[in-house]
């Protein structure tokens, strides 16, 4: 079995006989389950009740798994418990104060008096903010839910779980304290509205999973009156990413970015970002596919940002599906739908071409079809080497933007966070086709891809505070 999606607690009440723990072991084997640890809760002395940790396929797979225990003679299944359900227990964030509160001198700084003070402060001069408040830590995590992790329109309220993931990332790598706010509106006006009318608390404005085309919409017009970055997790993240990813694993390959055919298949917010990025980064030969084959010039049925692909990418003007369009191709990038690719396919690209089949839950090419045909391969999952996720760029970008105040997350920016990350990589176990990105909790990915944002950000003028500045105070 491959990598399990699914685990549970089973708490099973087993006779003290000798055998017997064996016998539920074996049970649990021969349906296909994987121990993953066994604890023991109560001891007596005809039964000993113990919580055995199972991996399985998925939900229906568990509850096979629990009908075979139950059938063991003189067993008893007490409970299943979801393990992931079980980690969202009560939500997986919360307040934590910075001061403590616990004397009447503590009362009287934080709260009145004496908390007056900073409040006039603030009246006088609102940049004081920045200083004197959680403010400048803090981002908005914002969905309207219309495109959860992979699982289509779920609503606001649904999104929750995913965006409170999120925030506990963002504060977990980059001491960030982010807050999820998922939005009860679809009229991209109304969302943006929302957003800068609860605004004036946060740094910066994360958006994530919003289906396109509202989220480009949204993007744009939140950023058009606000002087915080908005940044879209699952354009420019991904983008980042991707880019560091293919910079690594053309040198794998033995070229270079500036020299590649690179084939984006997926015109979502990521492919689209994805497209824009390794336009300013040089790339050599961008070619963009949607369900309807390449996008081109001569095609009248792109709008004005596909039409803006059109006119940037695809010099050669070629047509056809992707399988047509890749050949010959150094790289792939896919962000579309399962099963796109066959291995013949990736037979026909390059030398060791660099394959990134990011679509999920299940990729454009599974890692068994691919082994063999391509140089470099990567995907979303935890399960393969190389994961590309947006996680190893979000983190470290959001710390050099807040560092420096900065007013907008820029191309630059993005470009720079990029370079950090491949070259994080390199640090972290040298290039090779299974290491092309560094672990997401690799300790130096956040300091190093900050530090390159920052810089980036006052190079461009829109960092409120620099470097310079921050050293002479």
């Amino acid at each position: 079995m491959s990598q399990p999606t699914y685990s549970l607690t089973m708490r099973v009440h087993i006779p003290a006989s000798v055998g017997m723990l064996g016998r539920v072991m074996e049970a649990i084997g021969d349906t296909g389950g994987q121990v993953g640890g066994v604890d023991i809760v109560r001891s007596g002395k005809d039964a000993i009740t113990r919580d055995i940790t199972i991996y399985a396929r998925d939900e229906e797979h568990g509850e096979s798994i629990a009908r075979a225990v139950r059938q063991v003679e003189g067993v008893e299944v007490e409970s299943l418990t979801d393990r992931v359900f079980l980690s969202h227990a009560g939500g997986k964030i919360g307040m934590e104060n910075r001061v403590p509160v616990v004397t009447r001198d503590d009362l009287s700084m934080a709260y009145t008096p004496g908390v007056a003070r900073v409040c006039m402060a603030i009246h006088h001069d609102f940049e004081q903010a920045w200083e004197y408040t959680i403010k400048g830590s803090s981002v908005m995590v914002v969905s309207d839910g219309s495109s959860v992790v992979g699982q289509g329109d779920l609503g606001p309220e649904a999104a929750l779980p995913a965006l409170e993931a999120k925030c506990a990332f963002l504060h977990t790598l980059a001491g960030i304290d982010a807050f999820p706010l998922p939005i009860d509106l679809r009229d991209p006006a109304e969302i943006a509205e929302a957003v800068v009318l609860t605004s004036s608390v946060f740094a910066g404005i994360h958006l994530a999973d919003i289906s396109a085309p509202r989220c480009f919409e949204i993007q744009r017009l939140i950023a058009e009156r606000l002087d915080i970055p908005v940044f879209h997790e699952d354009q420019q993240g991904t983008a980042v990413v991707v880019l560091a990813a293919l910079t690594n694993g053309l040198a794998v390959a033995g070229t270079t970015l500036a020299d590649a055919t690179i084939v984006v298949a997926g015109t979502g917010p990521g492919g689209q970002a994805v497209a824009r990025l390794l336009v300013a980064a040089g790339a050599g030969t961008v070619v963009v596919a949607d369900s309807k084959g390449a996008i081109h010039a001569g095609r009248d049925d792109l709008d004005d940002d596909l039409s803006w692909i059109a006119a940037n990418t695809n010099p050669a003007g070629v047509t056809g599906p992707v399988a047509e369009i890749l050949k010959g191709a150094h790289a792939f990038v896919g962000l579309s739908a399962p099963g796109l690719l066959s291995a013949a396919d990736v037979s026909a690209m390059a030398a060791d071409p660099v394959v990134l089949a990011l679509a999920m839950p299940e990729p454009e090419i599974r890692p068994s079809e691919a082994a063999g045909v391509a140089g470099v391969y990567a995907t979303g999952r935890p399960d393969v080497p190389n994961q590309i996720n947006s996680g190893l760029a979000s983190p470290g970008i959001w710390r050099g933007a807040l560092d420096c105040r900065a007013t907008e997350i820029n191309q630059a920016m993005t470009l720079a966070a990029a370079t950090a990350i491949a070259e994080t990589a390199l640090e972290e176990g040298g290039l090779s086709a299974t290491n092309v990105v560094p672990s997401i909790f690799n300790a130096q990915l956040v300091p190093n891809v900050a530090a390159a944002v920052r810089a980036a950000a006052e190079a461009t003028g829109v960092a409120r505070v620099t470097s310079g500045a921050a050293a002479a105070s």
